[in-house]
C-alpha cells in the first residue's frame, strides 16, 4: 500500500472546522480511513486586549486552508474535492502536490519522538538556536514538558537556558 502523504486543500474562508467535520463524517461513514489518515487545521492561542480586557482565543494559523494526510487515490480525491466548502487542492492545474518532507518540519504537521536519556548533572553541547555550541550543564528537567534548564557560561556569569528534548547533545 502506497504511504500517506500531506496536501494542502483551499476551503472558502471561515468554513475550515465545517470542512473539517464534514470530511471526518464522510471517512467515517464510507470506512475510508485507511485511505484519509488526518486532518489538520493549525490554530494558535492569541491574547487580543479589547476594553481594557484581556481574553484568549483562538486564531486560525493559515485561514482558508487545511491539512490533509491521505493516500491519493481516485476515491480519495474525489470525497476531498466533491466536500461542500472545498474549493481546490493546492498545485499547480488540477493535479494535487504533497508536500515536501521541509514544508511538513516547517509547519510542524509531523510530532517527531526524541529520545531523551539525559540526566541532571550531565555535560551537553547545544545543538539548535542562538546558543548553539554552547556547552553546559543540565540542572533542571521537566519531562511533563519535555523541556530541561542547561547553565552555560556567558560573558564570565553562568546562565540558566530553557531547551526542549532534542535541542542538546551529551558530551562524553
Amino acid at each position: 500500500m502506497e504511504e500517506a502523504k500531506w496536501y494542502v486543500v483551499h476551503t472558502y474562508s471561515g468554513y475550515e472546522n465545517k470542512v473539517k467535520s464534514n470530511i471526518e463524517r464522510i471517512v467515517e461513514n464510507r470506512n475510508m480511513q485507511d485511505k484519509i489518515v488526518e486532518i489538520r487545521l493549525p490554530e494558535e492561542e492569541v491574547t487580543e486586549v479589547k476594553d481594557d480586557k484581556q481574553k484568549t482565543v483562538k486564531r486560525k494559523v493559515f485561514p482558508g486552508y487545511l491539512f490533509i494526510k491521505m493516500v491519493m487515490d481516485s476515491d480519495s480525491w474525489y470525497v476531498v474535492r466533491n466536500t461542500r466548502g472545498v474549493t481546490s487542492f493546492v498545485g499547480p492545474g488540477s493535479k494535487p502536490v504533497p508536500l515536501t518532507d521541509e514544508e511538513i518540519e516547517g509547519l510542524s504537521l509531523e510530532t517527531r519522538t526524541v529520545q531523551f536519556d539525559l540526566s541532571i548533572g550531565d555535560t551537553v553541547r547545544i545543538c539548535e538556536g542562538p546558543l548553539a555550541d554552547f556547552v553546559g550543564e543540565i540542572t533542571q528537567i521537566n519531562e511533563a514538558e519535555k523541556k530541561f534548564v542547561v547553565v552555560v557560561s556567558m560573558f564570565g556569569r553562568e546562565t540558566p537556558v530553557e531547551l526542549e528534548y532534542g535541542q542538546a547533545e551529551l558530551l562524553d
